[in-house]
């Protein structure tokens, strides 16, 4: 586990983006690393070989986000994931997942425990630096077409560990135009395209989210999208 100096909170709109990369993979991590440095407004602030190390560098570093891949030894990368997102302390701190594949149901797994969007490892690099880019500014990376399909599959899933609908009683509280709201955010819609789509102005349509975010008390936007999913809201068919 390595690191640099602690940092006292998220810095995007003062510095460059300081960034954890976690992965097993030595090589990874290092090619990572050398994409990252190309890029003006990136830092990477510290590399982890395990998700115990990525927790502990997001404590100690605090980085804007985490970088993580999700198969790790002593502790995967949904497991720390989750760690970081119960942490009140390390409540700016992004988390972007890295799969090997985008049909992964892990991916589903990651981003209920907090992540917020995932990519494939062969992603191309300009997208891998404008993904980070897109998690650290506090959007979602997420495709709704191969996301409302893993969902689909997780749902369908049979057996003890198929998961349930965990925000039924959440969703009881929100407000018919919130409702409105959430099912235009599982649909992959951001804060403009809501408010185009809804004759809304850009600062009501991100109330309206901030709030359905309070409400369901989820830490990000693609954890709305798997409740919106979930809870029955949308279907996956409804997505595209």
């Amino acid at each position: 586990m390595t690191e640099t100096a602690p940092n006292p909170g998220p810095t995007a709109a003062t510095g460059p983006l300081r960034v954890v990369l976690a992965d097993d993979q030595t090589l990874v991590r290092a090619a990572f690393a050398m994409l990252l440095a190309s890029a003006p407004d990136m830092n990477v602030v510290g590399e982890a070989a395990t998700g115990r190390e990525a927790v502990a560098l997001a404590r100690t570093a605090r980085p804007d986000l985490v970088v993580m891949d999700i198969r790790m030894p002593d502790l995967d990368g949904i497991a720390a994931t989750r760690q970081i997102a119960a942490d009140e302390d390390l409540g700016g701190v992004k988390v972007l997942v890295l799969t090997t594949y985008d049909t992964d149901q892990h991916v589903v797994e990651a981003l209920r425990a907090g992540a917020s969007g995932f990519l494939v490892k062969d992603t191309r690099p300009a997208e891998l630096l404008e993904g980070i880019r897109t998690v650290a500014a506090g959007e979602a990376l997420l495709s709704p077409g191969p996301t409302a399909r893993l969902i689909a599959r997780v749902l369908r899933a049979p057996g003890p560990d198929a998961p349930g609908e965990p925000y039924p009683e959440a969703l009881a509280v929100l407000s018919a135009r919130e409702r409105q709201v959430l099912s235009l955010v599982g649909r992959g819609l951001n804060n403009a395209e809501i408010a185009r789509a809804l004759a809304l102005s850009p600062l009501t349509a991100k109330t309206h989210v901030s709030r359905i975010m309070g409400k369901l008390s989820v830490r990000s936007r693609a954890q709305m999208v798997i409740a919106a999913y979930e809870s029955g809201l949308i279907t996956p068919g409804a997505a595209g």
